[in-house]
């Protein structure tokens, strides 16, 4: 309640708001977007760009990976073709789908860009609150997405980005919903990028892992190192690894980065009903050092290589899925986030 901590702020807003935004200049300009503070966290969110996370920092450290194009705007053009690669410019989170995740591809007439168009569709209906409630104070901003096609498909999404004052999480809560009518594919992937310099050498990935799997022989150099973070190296191949995660009998699992050395971490909770694959992208390359963890319900071949394996949607039917991303800082969180991963692989239910 807020007896305690308004007897030391003039406004709330010293320690936790929700601002909105607009940017002045470069391929940004123009982009609406959320400023978010949480006492030591503190993020902001793309409202023309899917309403996904961009910087993402605690205690004043970054987190989050951001490509050498900087942060770009929405352009109608900016994943097609050879413009796919030109407009990834990561962020903590990107949403990829909802018609196509991964690879670009065909299917007669129909082009499927590199992870999908959603990435780049701006939200309407948006808005923001910041209140008190029962259990504390309260920050949230949410919005509709939709990705339609004359003749063809007809699926939204609705996000909500919630946080609370003095916890060390935030919730993402999406709905996607096939509005047309005719049964249709729903792709999804959620493509979470770490940085420097929460990301250096000696970081690693804990997982509740049954086994990694190299997707090619890039991946396959070197993939006893599959969860270690090495120094970085000129014009290196990323290396994409893909996993099958033990869980609890509900379907809840994780995936986490920590840093032992500057005792930190970041742990990513879904549920594997609905995201039942994991794909780590890990990149050494000089300039493009990042880690990624992708909880998915897709594959990493494109939508053309999926087959019986596309998630589908039947008309009118929604499906609603909650990610939940949580800072760790201190030995005991850490320690208990590895145990719990071992504990999963042996088939035990961690308490």
């Amino acid at each position: 309640m807020p007896g305690e901590l308004m007897q030391k702020v003039g406004s709330i807003q010293q320690t936790a708001f929700v601002r909105a935004l607009d940017f002045s200049e470069g391929r940004a300009k123009g982009m609406r977007a959320y400023d978010v503070k949480n006492g030591f966290m503190r993020f902001q969110v793309l409202a023309d760009k899917c309403l996904d996370i961009s910087e993402f920092s605690w205690r004043g450290l970054n987190f989050s990976f951001l490509g050498k194009q900087g942060l770009i705007g929405r352009m109608d053009y900016d994943t097609h073709g050879e413009e796919g690669t030109g407009s990834l410019m990561g962020g903590l989170l990107f949403t990829c789908g909802l018609e196509n995740t991964c690879v670009p591809c065909q299917e007669g007439d129909n082009y499927f860009p590199m992870h999908g168009r959603i990435r780049s569709a701006p939200a309407e209906y948006t808005g923001s609150c910041a209140k008190w409630e029962e259990d504390g104070y309260h920050m949230s901003v949410f919005g509709q997405m939709r990705e339609a096609k004359l003749f063809g498909h007809n699926l939204t999404l609705d996000r909500r980005i919630e946080t609370v004052y003095g916890e060390k999480t935030v919730t993402i809560t999406d709905v996607i919903e096939n509005t047309a009518f005719r049964p249709e594919p729903m792709m999804l992937l959620y493509h979470i990028n770490m940085g420097y310099p929460f990301l250096e050498p000696g970081c690693e990935v804990v997982l509740p892992t049954l086994g990694a799997v190299p997707r090619d022989k890039e991946a396959q150099k070197d993939a006893h190192l599959w969860n270690k973070m090495e120094e970085p190296v000129e014009d290196e191949p990323e290396r994409v690894y893909l996993h099958e995660l033990a869980a609890y009998e509900n379907g809840d699992t994780f995936a986490a980065l920590i840093n032992p050395e500057r005792k930190a971490g970041l742990k990513i909770k879904f549920n594997k009903r609905y995201l039942p694959h994991f794909v780590q992208w890990k990149s050494l390359a000089c300039g493009d050092y990042v880690m990624g963890l992708e909880p998915t319900n897709s594959g990493v071949y494109g939508r053309t290589r999926e087959g019986e394996r596309l998630h589908m949607l039947n008309p009118f039917e929604k499906e609603k899925i909650v990610l939940q991303i949580e800072v760790l800082e201190q030995e005991e969180e850490i320690a208990r986030t590895r145990w719990e991963a071992r504990e999963l692989v042996r088939g035990k239910t961690p308490i």
